[in-house]
C-alpha cells in the first residue's frame, strides 16, 4: 500500500499518490514559517506543452515542475489515461484543494494573492472574513517579464503569507513559484492555482460535476467560450493521446530490454 510520502510516475512527471484529503492535510500541518515550496497542478494542457519543442522557456518550465514540492494531477483525463497502464493516479483539482484549504484555515491565516482582478481581494474577504488577505496584481505577459516578474517575487517574500495562492496562468505561475523558492528569505506555501480564485468568487462558473465526474469539464469550457478555448481543447489537448501511445511504446520496450518479456519460443516445452 502506498503511503502519502509516495509519488508515481507519469509522462515524465512524478505525482503524488495521496488523495485530497490527504493533500490538504499535509499542506495546513506545515509550518508557516517553514521555506517556501510550492505545489503545482499538472493537466492535459500543461503535460502537452511541457512535451513540445516549440514551447518558449521549455526547459525552464520542466525545472519549475521538478522543482515542485508537490505535483497533483489535476486532470481526469490524465487519470484515464494512467489507469489504461495500470497506474493508479488520483485527481486532486486545484479548484478544489483551494477551496478546501482556505474554509480549513484558521482565522488570521495570511493568504497572499498574485494575480485576480481588481474586486478579488473584496470579495474574498466577503466569503472568508476571518483571513488576512494580500493582493498583487501582476501585468499580462509575465513569462517574458523579467520586471514584473521580480516584482511578484519581492511582494510573496516580502508578505511572508502562510499560503501564496499564483494566478496567473500556466506556465507563468509555475515559474513565479520557481522564482520565489530561488529566494533564501522566502517563507509558506505557494499553490499554483490558475482561475480556481475566479471559480471560488463566481467570476466564472465551473463545469456541473457530472461532467467533471464524467471527464468532461474540458467539453462544458468549450462550449461556454469557444473563441478562447477551441485551439487549446480541439488542437493541443488531443496530443495527449499522441504523448501517451509513443510513452506506451517506449515502456514495452524498456521492459522488454530488461528481459521482463520474454519472446514465444522461449516460452516453449522442450521438444515443442
Amino acid at each position: 500500500m502506498r503511503t502519502e510520502t509516495q509519488s508515481v510516475e507519469f509522462l515524465g512527471l512524478e505525482f503524488e499518490a495521496s488523495d485530497s484529503q490527504a493533500m490538504l492535510a499535509r499542506l495546513l500541518d506545515r509550518p508557516a514559517d517553514a521555506p517556501f515550496s510550492y505545489l503545482v497542478t499538472p493537466n492535459v494542457d500543461h503535460v502537452v506543452r511541457l512535451h513540445d519543442e516549440r514551447t518558449a522557456r521549455r526547459d525552464d518550465i520542466w525545472r519549475a515542475y521538478e522543482g515542485a514540492a508537490w505535483r497533483s494531477c489535476d486532470s481526469r483525463v490524465l487519470a484515464r489515461l494512467a489507469k489504461w497502464r495500470d497506474v493508479v493516479l488520483p485527481v486532486v483539482t486545484g479548484s478544489d484543494l483551494t477551496r478546501e484549504l482556505l474554509e480549513a484555515a484558521e482565522p488570521n491565516t495570511s493568504v497572499a494573492v498574485i494575480g485576480g482582478g481588481a474586486d478579488l481581494t473584496e470579495r474574498l474577504r466577503e466569503r472568508f472574513p476571518n483571513l488576512v488577505i494580500w493582493q498583487h496584481r501582476a501585468p499580462m505577459g509575465l513569462l517574458h517579464n523579467i520586471e514584473a516578474l521580480g516584482e511578484a517575487v519581492d511582494f510573496a517574500v516580502a508578505v511572508k503569507a502562510r499560503f501564496t495562492m499564483i494566478a496567473v496562468g500556466s506556465p507563468q505561475q509555475e515559474l513565479l513559484a520557481h522564482a520565489i523558492q530561488s529566494r533564501p528569505d522566502a517563507t509558506g506555501l505557494g499553490l499554483c492555482i490558475g482561475a480556481s480564485l475566479d471559480f471560488l468568487i463566481g467570476e466564472q462558473v465551473r463545469a456541473p460535476m457530472a461532467f467533471q465526474k464524467a471527464g468532461l469539464e474540458w467539453l462544458y469550457r468549450l462550449g461556454s467560450n469557444p473563441r478562447r478555448f477551441w485551439r487549446r481543447y480541439l488542437v493541443e489537448g488531443p496530443q495527449i493521446f499522441r504523448l501517451w501511445l509513443r510513452s506506451d511504446a517506449r515502456h514495452a520496450q524498456a521492459r522488454q530490454a530488461a528481459g521482463a518479456i520474454v519472446p514465444a519460443k522461449a516460452n516453449r516445452a522442450p521438444g515443442g
